[in-house]
């Protein structure tokens, strides 16, 4: 089973609204997905990211593929770069 970390889209037309999931490849956008690790508002200025670090962490290590946009939303929190650190450490 391949498992991807991207964004499920939620709210009104014209105001978006996004949860970042974990879900199955295979499933669609905004179906089935294992676990919410985090939102992200772009319609707020500056836009608003809430990511639980930990559990993004977690599914990094498992082999979850991040989409292009959580990708670099995960770099702007620096998550990405823990991940990094803790691979060389071990």
């Amino acid at each position: 089973m391949a498992v991807r970390i991207r964004l499920k889209r939620m709210g009104q037309k014209k105001v978006p609204f996004y949860r970042v999931v974990v879900s199955d490849s295979r499933s669609p956008r905004d179906g089935r997905f294992i676990e919410e690790i985090g939102t992200y508002n772009p319609v707020t200025q500056p836009a608003q990211v809430n990511i639980d670090e930990a559990k993004a962490i977690k599914w990094l290590q498992t082999g979850a593929q991040p989409s292009d946009t959580v990708r670099n939303l995960f770099s702007k929190q620096g998550i990405l770069a823990k991940v990094h650190e803790l691979k060389n450490t071990k």
